[in-house]
């Protein structure tokens, strides 16, 4: 593919006082980033540049028009100096500075200027400080999108898990499960599957809340009550979804090639097989967003910020996974 028909890709710098930059750095020098993507960091150069000399890693920084290999291309949303945003702690003027980039990487990719959006890592912390009244990236693109339904999803080459339920408590979870939920989320992966992923017809496993699938009721009735008539409605739509199945077996199938995605029931039942499989290359996908999202599945990782130290293997994959996403988006857009 010829690199002007690449797909543009926004990516956002995260917290400049985290892993962020350096992950971007690192990630500008591989080679093969090049052949997936047009990358354009929406970000601050004075802070890229610190985190260039952090690495070792000396590379020019260009205009945002000017994306390719050996250069790092900017669209310059602060101008921060770098003792305004000390490495390895939430500051306001780098937390305000974060929130902008989100802000206009989304309005570009929404306005067709970008093809998908990659977001570096920020903390809760920060953006409630700079006056976003959302606990994260998730729930601040949805607003920026019009409000849109989403839904969470980790994936690898070898697991792909969506989210009923994501940050709330055990207790809180359970509460919240009803068979419009389970249902919204399997027909939300299902959509995302056929159109972004090139899977005309995604095999979707529902996992069970209870152990042994609740064994007929010994262990509850959340599998009768609530997962299966969400299954049967999805089935009834045309949705090759199935199960409920035991949790401790149906991610095993899905590793093994059975299933093309899990939907899990609550947060750790979904992301503790998923980071056993996929701790180094996750990426978070935003499923539901008239646009493209994906991220790093990582934090800020304040405790080794500008140490050098930071791996890129997770931006890496989560740009791939963009690129791969946005590109099969618009085939089908062209196919229809």
């Amino acid at each position: 593919m010829h690199a002007a028909t690449l797909p543009k890709i926004a990516v956002t710098m995260g917290d400049p006082a985290g892993i962020g930059p350096e992950i971007l750095v690192a990630a500008h020098a591989r080679k093969e980033l090049f052949s997936w993507c047009r990358p354009v960091v929406y970000g601050d150069a004075a802070i890229l540049g610190r985190a260039s000399d952090a690495l070792g890693i000396p590379l020019p920084i260009v205009g945002e028009d000017d994306p390719g290999p050996g250069r790092i291309a900017l669209a310059e949303r602060s101008r921060l100096r770098p003792e305004e945003a000390p490495f390895g702690r939430p500051s306001l003027p780098g937390s305000v500075a974060m929130a902008e980039y989100i802000r206009s990487a989304a309005c570009d990719v929404l306005s067709g200027r970008a093809d998908a959006i990659v977001t570096c890592p920020v903390t809760k912390e920060g953006l409630r400080a700079a006056g976003v009244p959302f606990p994260g990236h998730t729930e601040f693109l949805a607003h920026l999108c019009g409000g849109a339904d989403v839904v969470m999803m980790l994936a690898g080459d070898r697991l792909r898990v969506a989210l009923a339920t994501i940050h709330v408590s055990l207790r809180r979870a359970l509460e919240l499960l009803s068979p419009a939920l389970v249902e919204k989320t399997v027909r939300i992966t299902d959509a995302f599957f056929r159109k972004h992923m090139a899977i005309p017809a995604p095999r979707i496993a529902v996992a069970a809340v209870n152990p042994h699938a609740g064994e007929g009721g010994m262990f509850g009735d959340e599998e009768p009550r609530i997962v299966a008539p969400a299954i049967d409605a999805c089935r009834a739509a045309g949705i090759d979804a199935s199960g409920p199945y035991p949790p401790d077996t149906v991610f095993y199938r899905a590793f093994r090639g059975g299933f093309d995605a899990v939907v899990a029931m609550m947060h750790d039942q979904g992301l503790i097989p998923l980071k056993m499989v996929h701790f180094e290359d996750a990426v978070n996908v935003t499923m539901g967003l008239p646009i493209v999202r994906t991220s790093v599945d990582h934090g800020t990782a304040y405790d080794i910020a500008g140490r050098g130290k930071a791996s890129p293997a997770s931006l890496l994959a989560a740009l791939r996974m963009a690129a791969g996403m946005a590109s099969s988006a618009g085939e089908r857009t062209k196919a229809e």
